[in-house]
């Protein structure tokens, strides 16, 4: 799983599921060759459904096996099943709490050739918002090899994020992944950084260069957006009384959101935000330049974290 695509990790990891359940299902809107769920139309031709160019039929047929006793995984590009079939994401998924499962590709700035209209940089601020949903944003291959069992196992409507780039390893081994559950990757007394995603490896980098300036940095991966875990949050929060969030999402509703609804209700610290300002991306040459020009990078996260301490110790 190491030198995939999050993408090819996840079509892998599903086709391998899909060995152990004969309950699992899963339907494309025309995208197999892309969001790679082909893996599993080969291995399982008989329980897979492409629907076409039509997201929310997609999300309707898949609430129909929900309801018929299976598992369905749907699979398409983030930016349109969070907004061309919200609706019936909302209605038939979250207020009716059937049991359907979100395989959202091509998330974040990932789909960087074709620009703003497939940028997904709303999805987790949408889907968080709905009652009822969970909401995952794995870090790397081997986590998001462990969460397809935990996803389909899990009775209720999950929205899992994927990126269609890679992305750099931050697990030496497949981790215990459980929903409500983040992970400290790394302790610190200075300042903490939560972060989800691709963004992981890039926190982890900046964390490096903190420390070589006598700034102890604590890294908190944080895959459950919602439910989000709030003990960690907090125990954070205590420890180094200052929090810096990264995302590959939009700064508004998304993981920073979570982290200081979490905070402002329990124990007011300062939080630095950093993740994609109030604009739409536009195209790139590739995702990591896209994250670099729109202030994801490893420098930005160090900012960021220079304006928190100096919060705090004001």
């Amino acid at each position: 799983m190491a030198n995939l695509s999050q993408r090819e990790a996840f079509g892998r990891a599903l086709m391998a599921y899909g060995q152990e359940s004969k309950d699992v299902v899963v339907l494309d809107a025309d995208t197999s060759s892309s969001t790679l769920s082909k893996f599993f139309a080969e291995a399982f031709p008989d329980r897979f459904y492409n629907v076409g160019i039509a997201e929310p039929c997609l999300v309707d047929v898949a609430v129909g096996f929900a309801l018929g006793g299976l598992i369905p995984f749907i699979n398409a590009f983030s930016a349109l099943l969070s907004l061309r079939a919200l609706e019936q994401i909302r209605t038939c998924v979250a207020y009716s709490n059937t049991n359907v499962k979100i395989a959202a590709g091509y998330a974040g700035l990932s789909d960087y050739k074709d620009g703003p209209t497939h940028h997904s940089l709303i999805d987790i601020g949408i889907m968080r918002m709905l009652p009822g949903m969970t909401v995952i944003v794995p870090a790397d291959t081997l986590e998001i090899k462990a969460w397809v069992p935990v996803v389909a196992e899990h009775r209720g409507p999950v929205f899992l994020r994927l990126s269609r780039a890679g992305g750099e390893i931050v697990h030496h081994k497949e981790p215990e992944v459980r929903i409500g559950k983040g992970f400290e990757l790394r302790k610190g007394s200075d300042i903490s950084i939560i972060t989800a995603g691709l963004m992981v490896s890039r926190s982890l980098k900046a964390a490096d260069i903190l420390m070589k300036e006598g700034i102890s940095t604590s890294v908190i991966e944080m895959p459950s957006i919602k439910p989000i875990d709030q003990e960690l949050i907090l125990a954070a929060a205590e420890e180094t009384g200052t929090l810096v969030t990264t995302e590959e999402h939009s700064v508004l509703g998304g993981l920073g959101s979570a982290v200081a609804e979490v905070v402002t209700a329990h124990n007011p610290v300062p939080v630095e935000k950093v993740g994609i300002q109030d604009v739409f991306a536009r195209t790139g040459p590739d995702p990591d330049s896209l994250m670099d020009a729109y202030g994801l990078g490893v420098e930005d996260i160090c900012q960021a974290c220079y304006r928190a301490i100096t919060k705090k110790k004001n």
